[in-house]
């Protein structure tokens, strides 16, 4: 038996935060509770040997991106720390505050621009987006699976099936390369998955 992963009080109140941040906020094309993905990513960031920290960053992963902007990158930052704050600021490909009015760049220029800044970060960084992106591939996969969604999951998406899956497939080459192991193979084996024709149902 390994060290063991102690979660204390701040990891407490980064799960009340994030679930009052997104609250009343689903999953993408379905009814789930948003918090689930959060939960997930955190979940797999702690079975795959991140810290108390990237648990945590795990969990607010997705809050200055998709709810408030830098901002909120403050927010987080004063109640949760340096570290916390610096992995949430690389996980987010954009800064637009969408509640004023701000528009964020196109699609195809935030996501290239992301698989570039993937070069650049610390193990850290790479651990957390890893996770999201491995859980984000695994709701499609299951949700295609579905006898009344199949192909129609790629509708969910601001992009075609060829562009969504050139993009999680760019991502596991990356991940592949930047942070090998089992975790970087499984968003490798799904992305293999979705490209193949959805079965008959």
């Amino acid at each position: 038996m390994g060290h063991v992963t102690k979660l204390t009080e701040k990891f407490d109140r980064a799960l009340l935060y994030a679930t009052h941040v997104h609250g009343g906020q689903a999953r993408k094309g379905t009814s789930i509770p948003y918090i689930s993905h959060l939960l997930a990513v955190s979940a797999t960031v702690l079975e795959y040997g991140g810290d108390e920290d990237l648990a945590i960053a795990g969990l607010l992963h997705d809050s200055v991106e998709d709810q408030g902007g830098k901002p909120r990158l403050e927010d987080v930052r004063n109640r949760f720390g340096n570290r916390v704050a610096k992995v949430v600021e690389a996980c987010t490909d954009s800064f637009a505050d969408t509640a004023k009015g701000e528009r964020k760049e196109g699609w195809e220029k935030r996501k290239t621009a992301y698989l570039g800044h993937l070069n650049d970060v610390d193990e850290d960084v790479l651990r957390v987006s890893l996770a999201d992106k491995v859980h984000n591939a695994r709701a499609i996969l299951r949700d295609r699976r579905k006898h009344d969604v199949g192909e129609t999951i790629w509708s969910r998406f601001s992009q075609p099936r060829e562009k969504t899956l050139w993009y999680y497939r760019s991502l596991a080459d990356k991940f592949r390369d930047k942070l090998p192991g089992q975790l970087a193979n499984e968003l490798h084996e799904i992305i293999e998955e979705l490209e193949k024709p959805a079965p008959e149902c």
